[in-house]
């Protein structure tokens, strides 16, 4: 395998309205659908329609909509050896309502992916293994999470711990484990208790993640951008990097961020001689593709529809 994510899967239920609801208020929507997310299957579906070969490790509901992204794993490429299916919890389901001028707001119902353990993690050791890259978020258990980086670290994989959602603080453990730590404003904001809006306050935000352990800080700031920052042990000091991106009038930012993930760790799998700036500038381009279409999966376009600069 080139890409192996361990994570979760989520049927998206999506209403499409003017503008997000205050507390309290009811709005009228202007449509409605269904569709495949969760953060970790839309990273690795994100990753096999670039080209990788691509394996999940997820628990699904012995439901409708469990069989049905058992079938979707299926169309995508997607390894599913190791998707298993319980009768102990329904498929997880995230609720989401995307306004006119793009933005969104998500609520999660974790279901089956709260049932995925340690051990179902060491069942899928071979093919984690055998990866180039594995790819971790936090819509499962933190300690599955835990379990899943120290396998890699013991084979040698390179892993991306996405921090995503962030529920309270994090596993002092996880900082350490994952090579790169990727993050949007928001999740930054919430670990290190001050604002995240900007370049410079990015910045500030991915050296404290750095004292806590971590070797590689990725920071997403949307339509702005990202910001990189790396330890670098032979001169002893971080290394900063600015990566901006080209605005555009978004139609639907759902699952930008995944599809940002999903592209890096094709990137690192798959084309290793780039630059980790290289490889984010190319990632936030394909992020930026995802917002021009509405919908979560069915906004990520195959390597084929995409400018073919973006692939050495």
């Amino acid at each position: 395998m080139d890409v192996v994510v361990v994570g979760s899967c989520m049927t998206d239920l999506i209403s499409y309205l003017p503008a997000l609801p205050r507390s309290g208020e009811t709005v009228h929507g202007d449509r409605f659908s269904v569709g495949f997310g969760g953060k970790g299957a839309n990273q690795c579906v994100m990753a096999a329609r670039l080209g990788a070969r691509t394996a999940m490790v997820a628990k699904l509901g012995d439901d409708s909509f469990g069989h049905n992204y058992i079938q979707n794993f299926k169309d995508n490429n997607v390894n599913i050896d190791h998707v298993s299916l319980t009768k102990e919890a329904s498929t997880g389901v995230a609720p989401i309502a995307v306004a006119n001028n793009g933005e969104n707001c998500i609520i999660i119902v974790g279901g089956a992916n709260l049932k995925l353990t340690a051990d179902d993690v060491t069942g899928a050791e071979p093919v984690i293994a055998s990866a180039k890259v594995m790819v971790c978020q936090m819509e499962i258990e933190p300690d599955v999470t835990v379990a899943a980086l120290r396998l890699a670290r013991r084979h040698k994989v390179k892993t991306i711990l996405n921090v995503a959602p962030v529920n309270g603080e994090l596993k002092q453990e996880l900082y350490s484990l994952a090579d790169i730590l990727c993050l949007n404003e928001t999740e930054a904001e919430r670990l290190v208790s001050e604002t995240v809006d900007s370049e410079r306050t990015a910045r500030s935000a991915a050296h404290k993640l750095l004292d806590r352990g971590s070797s590689t800080v990725i920071v997403t700031l949307g339509k702005n951008g990202a910001v990189c920052v790396t330890r670098d042990e032979k001169i002893g000091e971080a290394v900063e990097q600015y990566i901006p991106t080209e605005p555009v009038k978004a139609v639907d930012t759902t699952g930008a961020g995944d599809a940002f993930v999903g592209a890096l760790a094709y990137y690192l799998a798959l084309h290793p001689s780039l630059t980790l700036t290289e490889m984010v500038q190319r990632s936030n381009r394909i992020a930026t593709s995802s917002v021009l279409l509405p919908g979560t999966q069915s906004s990520y376009l195959h390597r084929k529809d995409l400018p073919q600069e973006l692939f050495p």
